[in-house]
């Protein structure tokens, strides 16, 4: 009877744990389809297949004709690249020497050279196309370099820019002599911190300021007091959004060590409006609203550039409408929403991001511009958000200092920044903006089109992305005939374009001369060629048989 009964039994046990089961393994695969289907949205893939990619580079022969080109064609590009390299070996020579030097010291250099253009043709461009990384001097939208040219600057200090270096020289000089009294004191504060705080509760709308040495940091504290706070464990962050180089934010490739506690979504899905209405582990999600230009991309680069699929997609009612809905779910569900912006700041508009798009977030981060020229990091939240003690619980604390927060010299420079901003008639700069920009993008536009260049770009504002028509293997040639031409490029190439607002249409003129003489001068030195069979996705065909054969010795 006992023995007839165990089946009976074992089948019970089963269909109970299979019950008990049944929710994790639902919630799992909700979780996973809510991921974007591309690499940036599986960081665990996007690691493992970067292990799996093997060195390797293209002999003098294949270098120009990696594209199946025709034999004529390939002499056309191999004059004009040597072409181009001689003249920047001529023009460029200090700027070339200095960085030469001091790149065998300094490991950032080694990587941004490195990691310029597709790796297959590095070292022949490193060679001879060797930018200069180091200016002597800036002025109104300018840049002029150890050798004495002068660029347009289209990099924008990585977003620190916008407003023009003269600008910030100001703030930075004003700031000198107001904290010079005090000078370098670490650990209590110049009595200008109390009207920054001030200000930033107005722009931003929350209760209280606290003040760390980069955005980085920012991000790291906010994402620590919304853990402390909610009891819960997870961050979500959406596919292809930056937020600093800390492991929980960069769980794919370039961090060492896969963190556990980080769930990287799809943005602009209802897949992923379902996780956070059902999950029970989310703390906090991270919003940043640059990525409004290239939802779900990672930050466009020319180092990725291996064909023409790169395409800028912003739309501001879209994008608005998903903030809401973010907002609406993350106030049913008691989720801190965290407006990352560190690197837009004040470029849209006075208030940021929140102000252009017309969404509260429940903590804000800021850096870069705000420190008025000078490294800064701010976390700005609601009060029940920033606390770091319990009055009921002394030993129970979230712990952040760092040696030179609040340091006299940055808080100085914040308030010159932040007075300027202040003042009506500094306001007036943001009048129009949208219509501006949108306006110079669509002028040059209608200039490549006209030419029949097949480059063209895309825009958020003051913030550009560089999109090819044709597809190409060479498109990441561009950045160096852009350069040819005076224009000033972020390591980044022509992934993304920065211009400050102080920008005049003579300046802008000038800018849209250049850009289009360098592209009819690629165009002329046969780089854009395409018999009409070649696609993206044959080019990435022909990549991956490369790669294989690299890998097997073929």
């Amino acid at each position: 009877m006992m023995e007839n009964s165990i089946p009976y039994v074992s089948l019970a046990v089963g269909a109970a744990v299979t019950a008990a089961m049944a929710p994790k393994v639902k919630a799992r695969i909700e979780l996973s389809r809510a991921k974007h289907r591309s690499l940036a949205g599986h960081s665990k893939m996007s690691r493992r297949i970067s292990r799996l990619i093997p060195r390797y580079e293209f002999e003098i022969d294949d270098f120009f004709r990696s594209d199946g080109a025709p034999q004529a064609i390939a002499t056309k590009r191999q004059d004009g690249f040597f072409r181009l390299g001689a003249l920047f070996q001529e023009r460029f020579a200090k700027s070339r020497a200095l960085t030469a030097e001091a790149a065998s010291r300094i490991s950032d250099l080694q990587f941004t050279q490195s990691y310029r253009v597709p790796f297959q043709y590095s070292r022949l461009v490193k060679e001879q196309l060797g930018a200069g990384s180091f200016m002597q001097a800036s002025s109104g939208v300018t840049l002029t370099d150890l050798d004495g040219n002068r660029f347009y600057d289209l990099t924008g200090s990585y977003g620190v820019n916008i407003f023009g270096y003269d600008f910030y020289k100001e703030c930075i000089a004003a700031a000198e002599r107001r904290a010079s009294a005090l000078g370098p004191v670490l650990g209590l504060y110049h009595p200008v911190v109390a009207d920054n705080v001030k200000r930033l509760t107005e722009l931003s709308g929350m209760d209280e300021v606290s003040f760390h040495m980069s955005g980085t940091e920012a991000v790291m504290q906010a994402v620590r007091l919304a853990r402390y706070h909610t009891g819960r464990s997870h961050l979500v962050r959406f596919a292809g959004a930056y937020h600093g180089w800390w492991g929980d934010v960069q769980p794919g490739v370039g961090n060492p060590i896969a963190p556990h506690e980080t769930y990287t979504l799809a943005e602009i899905s209802e897949r992923t409006l379902h996780v956070l209405r059902t999950r029970r582990d989310i703390a906090c999600v991270l919003v940043n609203p640059l990525q409004a230009l290239h939802p779900n991309g990672n930050a466009p680069g020319d180092s990725a550039l291996v064909d023409s699929s790169r395409k800028g997609k912003y739309d501001r009612e879209a994008y608005t409408a998903w903030l809401k809905q973010l907002r609406e779910v993350c106030t049913e569900r008691g989720i801190v929403l965290l407006f990352d912006e560190v690197f837009l700041g004040f470029r849209l508009a006075p208030g940021g991001a929140q102000e252009y798009f017309g969404v509260r977030a429940d903590m804000v981060t800021y850096g870069k511009s705000l420190g008025g020229g000078l490294p800064i990091g701010v976390v700005c939240g609601k009060r029940e958000l920033m606390r770091r003690f319990r009055d009921d619980r002394p030993a129970d604390i979230c712990f952040a200092r760092g040696t030179f927060n609040s340091h006299p010299y940055v808080m100085a420079a914040m308030d010159e920044f932040l007075s300027r901003l202040d003042s009506p008639n500094f306001r007036a700069i943001y009048d129009g903006l949208d219509e501006t920009w949108n306006g110079r993008a669509a002028q040059l536009n209608a200039e490549l089109t006209a030419k029949e260049l097949p480059v063209r770009v895309s825009n958020l504002q003051s913030i550009w992305l560089v999109e090819y028509t044709v597809p190409s293997r060479y498109n990441w040639m561009l950045q160096y005939y852009l350069r040819a031409e005076g224009l000033a490029l972020s390591w980044v190439g022509t992934g993304r374009f920065i211009f400050s607002l102080n920008y005049t249409d003579a300046d802008f003129a000038e800018v849209t001369r250049r850009f289009v003489s360098a592209a009819e001068k690629m165009k002329q030195d046969g780089w854009w060629w395409n018999d009409g069979t070649l696609t993206n996705k044959a080019i990435k065909r022909q990549i991956l048989k490369e790669m294989l054969g690299a890998a097997f010795g073929r």
